[in-house]
């Protein structure tokens, strides 16, 4: 394979840094602006795709952090701080010190990206969201956030409990920080006994419970099971959101801008609808990683983002809906999640995946959402199953068209791989994604590995296989 995708990825993340580190603002306690930029240095790619495959073993989180909004000491505005963190990390070394304080100085800005225009209030609604952030050396960290209000009386200002981790397995991350909430409401001192007894436990393999103790006032021990889902590729993602913002035929849409790496921009007014729907539509991409620049909630100091021209995925919130109107952009799709509407597309959205699996895709959609009702996990599976099969059908046949070499080193065969497809309208669109960084960072991987990975793609590329193969005899009796 030639260098074009190592070369594209380096045009996309240097372009997005330097606007990154002049929208960045100043923290008076926290990195220069410069090293604040380095923690967003590579673009921030899907959860569930690029993040290690977890087997279990590893610590659940590397930090439980508080963020409060606390007056600025000129003028009248507010600005995020750290008030809490646990673990506090002693005898690190210089290097790792510095690297500590550039993650933990951008984190403030991400759990508060609504600007500084705050006052206190005296009902505020939960709010359930995550980030990414992407460290100097590549590794990634993504913070689960709560953000509500402290107990008390009176008008108070919202506080957020972020968990910073390495892992992508937001459904489990949710149900922690709903016990995390549980013991706000009691006591903030109960909160971090609990969270002890998490760091000290092995999180779980896919399909395992870990099963946690813990110690609340008034009601006495309790007995928390966590439960990650059997399925690792769908465990960081929730498909309820984006079916309720938008119909079918504008989630195929949206992933066919996405499948070509455009520009496609959410607005919505909640953080957990933008956060939900981003990651949502991200998933859709399995077993592709989204490799361009990706924030589930754009902070307000980095709305130049959607000016960048090269591809993104972000999410805005609906209070910058005119910033972002009023901004220099060109071929984007701008999705308002309110309204269920495109303020903005490149008006070829419907014409970019082959008629017929469109059709297929749409059919497979409104029979699977029937047969589900409400259960959360059977909905991910019923969105998840036909965006896989769309690929399985198109590309599916790639590792028949990587040639071995003495080495070992395979080499993949583009032009004889969609030659194969007997279909012109498959043909077409696939001669356009092998152009993608999706499938090329996809085909190097394979490339390297003499076997395909016996992961969910996989065994729906061997049970479509197999169906061909009881279809063709059927085939011939019939003639």
């Amino acid at each position: 394979m030639p260098d074009r995708p190592k070369k594209m990825e380096r045009q996309a993340g240097g372009g997005i840094l330097s606007r990154f580190r002049k929208r960045l603002p100043l923290h008076r306690a926290g990195p220069s602006q410069e090293n604040l930029g380095e923690v967003v240095k590579e673009p921030e790619r899907a959860l569930e795709h690029c993040l290690p495959n977890f087997a279990g073993g590893q610590h659940f989180f590397e930090y439980l952090l508080v963020v409060s909004l606390k007056k600025k000491h000129s003028g009248e505005d507010y600005e995020p701080r750290i008030t809490y963190q646990f673990p506090k990390r002693e005898n690190l070394l210089r290097g790792q010190q510095e690297e500590e304080e550039r993650l933990l100085g951008a984190i403030p800005l991400f759990c508060f990206p609504d600007g500084n225009e705050r006052a206190p209030l005296t009902e505020y609604p939960r709010e359930t969201f995550s980030f990414v952030l992407t460290n100097v050396d590549g590794s990634r960290k993504i913070g689960y956030c709560r953000r509500l209000l402290p107990a008390g009386h009176g008008p108070r200002l919202p506080r957020v409990y972020c968990i910073v981790s390495c892992i992508g397995c937001f459904g489990l991350f949710s149900k922690i920080l709903d016990e995390v909430e549980k013991r706000h409401q009691i006591s903030t001192a109960i909160i971090y006994p609990f969270m002890q007894g998490l760091r000290e436990a092995a999180f779980p393999a896919p399909g395992k419970t870990v099963t946690l103790k813990s110690f609340i006032p008034d009601s006495g021990t309790e007995f928390i099971s966590l439960t990650r889902p059997l399925d690792s590729h769908l465990e960081h993602v929730d498909f309820s959101s984006l079916m309720c913002c938008l119909s079918f035929e504008q989630i195929l849409q949206i992933f066919a801008s996405a499948v070509l790496e455009r520009r496609i921009i959410f607005l919505a007014e909640g953080l957990s609808t933008l956060s939900q729907c981003i990651h949502a539509t991200a998933a859709l991409l399995y077993p592709f990683s989204w490799a361009h620049t990706y924030i589930p909630v754009v902070p307000e100091s980095l709305l130049g983002t959607v000016c960048c021209p090269t591809p993104f995925m972000v999410g805005v919130q609906m209070r910058f809906r005119q910033e972002v109107l009023d901004s220099p952009m060109e071929e984007v799709l701008l999705v308002d999640l309110c309204e269920g509407t495109f303020l903005m597309s490149v008006g070829d959205e419907k014409d970019i995946l082959p008629p017929k699996l469109q059709d297929d895709i749409l059919e497979s959609l409104s029979q699977g959402i029937k047969e589900s009702q409400t259960a959360s996990e059977q909905i991910n599976e019923h969105v998840s199953r036909p965006f896989v099969q769309f690929f399985v059908k198109t590309v599916g046949h790639y590792a028949s068209y990587i040639k071995r070499e003495a080495n070992g080193q395979g080499r993949f065969q583009e032009r004889a791989f969609y030659k194969a497809l007997t279909s012109k309208a498959n043909r077409r669109f696939v001669k356009k994604f092998v152009k993608t960084q999706l499938f090329s960072l996809f085909i190097q991987e394979a490339e390297k590995s003499k076997n395909p990975p016996a992961d969910y793609f996989q065994k729906k590329i061997l049970e479509y296989e197999e169906q061909k193969k009881q279809k063709k005899p059927k085939e011939k009796t019939v003639k």
